[in-house]
């Protein structure tokens, strides 16, 4: 599915929509170049979860919990090493527990998720469009039609 967004506001808007059909134990890995929009979908997907709380990049703490109808672990691989690092970090709890897991910077571990993992591909476009590429989703893109910038 290739979704694609105008605005900061609207990546914000297509996670909302997306947080509001996850289910425990789903993984979402965020791929994208630096400033793709990784962590305004985040954004996004946590108010769909029903977290309050701003939520922020976790590339400095590497591991951001938030709390709403279910967990939200957002984690950010930038700064690790290898794949080793990752499962270091005790992440096992996260990956197969109830809450939600988004991975930013998830292509230096995806040998490490599980294959039902949802993979999302955002792409910069040069007049600020955002292209998003969603694989292994397990909805139709109809289900996102309350988000309005589907193109």
């Amino acid at each position: 599915m290739i979704l694609t967004t105008k605005t900061a506001e609207e990546t914000i808007k297509l996670g909302t929509a997306i947080g509001q059909l996850l289910q425990p134990g789903d993984i979402l890995a965020l791929q994208g170049t630096l400033a793709a929009g990784k962590t305004q979908l985040t954004k996004g997907i946590a108010e769909g979860l029903g977290i309050s709380e701003p939520v922020t990049s976790p590339t400095f703490t590497i591991i951001s919990e938030y709390y709403g109808r279910m967990p939200l672990y957002h984690i950010d691989v930038y700064r690790l090493g290898s794949p080793e690092d990752f499962l270091d970090l005790g992440v096992d709890d996260m990956l197969y527990g109830q809450g939600v897991c988004v991975i930013e910077w998830s292509e230096k571990i995806m040998s490490e998720l599980p294959s039902r993992t949802i993979l999302i591909h955002i792409e910069a476009q040069p007049d600020s469009r955002r292209t998003l590429t969603i694989t292994n989703w397990q909805y139709s893109a109809d289900t996102l039609v309350q988000y309005e910038a589907v193109s």
